[in-house]
């Protein structure tokens, strides 16, 4: 983590300003009609206005550099919200709510909140597909909840927090995950379709929902390694055929969702799959370090926000 005697983390003029340079590098931008014009943004001053407080000649809104972003109307410093941003990028599995809290000297609910607005920000969307001409991508599945052959819970169902997860690796590069309605077909191969770039060499396990990925021939090759005889990689020329970097992303996820978070509600996990997709896609071996991290998160935070629910009435993701 960042330096924690940095006055972004103590000071509220600092904190803003920096989140500002990241959010506006070219000066302040009007969320309400996004006029960019700085002859036409007004910087208000004075005992009568809050700092940072904007307004545009063009809409004539006012706005701060929280508006329309996960900070919205939250009333936690935001020298507490830059430090968890940056408490959460750094840590390689995760840190939990309990931890966060007792850190942050905030309240649990308060801090529960946070890091849910905080993994929405890490969420992506309208992504061009992974992958590409003389690029590989890795394709696995995997099952997140109780443990196979482990007795379920007092009350509840051995179905029960049992969720499938499906996640594309590019090597090399980013990864990206979703909780998927099984391992059907019909659930798995059009994400994968829509999420993976024409001509890219795709590698799977043997697993039947995957027969049929590459029927149209719409990729270089699709290439499986057969676990159920103790395969687990293989070389082809200069191919190297295996799923062991998809696998490592799961590692990550699994010993983090067991040992942070211990468990998540299901109406969560899309979230801590973006968090660890988010990580990993920015992960040290790409050259990122864990301040241009934080920096990446602070601009994902705009046009995103999360209503405030109490955790117990949200399934909440129990953390120790």
């Amino acid at each position: 983590m960042s330096d924690l005697s940095n006055p972004i983390f103590h000071d509220e003029t600092k904190a803003r300003e920096w989140l500002e340079a990241r959010i506006w590098p070219n000066g302040p931008t009007c969320p309400h009609c996004s006029n960019a014009d700085q002859s036409r943004i007004k910087s208000l001053q004075g005992k009568a206005h809050r700092a940072g407080l904007y307004q545009c000649a063009e809409c004539r809104e006012q706005f701060t550099v929280t508006i329309k972003t996960v900070f919205e109307r939250s009333k936690i410093p935001l020298t507490k919200w830059l430090a968890a941003l940056f408490l959460l990028c750094s840590s390689k599995k995760g840190m939990s709510t309990h931890q966060m809290h007792r850190m942050l000297g905030i309240s649990y609910k308060s801090t529960w909140f946070m890091t849910h607005r905080l993994r929405e920000a890490m969420r992506t969307g309208g992504l061009s597909p992974l992958g590409g001409e003389g690029k590989t991508v890795e394709i696995d599945e995997t099952i997140i909840g109780r443990q196979e052959g482990s007795p379920p819970r007092k009350g509840m169902s051995g179905s029960q927090f049992r969720n499938t997860v499906l996640t594309l690796v590019e090597r090399g590069g980013a990864a990206r995950s979703w909780h998927v309605d099984g391992t059907s077909i019909g659930a798995l191969i059009p994400i994968i379709r829509a999420n993976v770039a024409k001509e890219t060499a795709v590698m799977t396990d043997s697993a039947s929902w995957y027969k049929f990925l590459n029927k149209d021939g719409d990729y270089a090759s699709h290439d499986t390694v057969r676990h159920e005889d103790k395969e687990y990689g293989r070389y082809e020329g200069e191919k190297v055929i295996t799923t062991n970097t998809v696998e490592g992303f799961y590692s990550i996820f699994k010993r983090g969702m067991k040992g942070v978070y211990q468990h998540c509600g299901e109406r969560h996990l899309h979230r801590y799959l973006a968090e660890f997709d988010f990580r990993y896609s920015t992960r040290a071996a790409l050259g990122i370090n864990d301040v241009e991290r934080a920096e990446i998160l602070a601009k994902g935070i705009v046009g995103k926000r999360l209503t405030y629910r109490r955790p117990n009435q949200a399934g909440e993701a129990v953390s120790r």
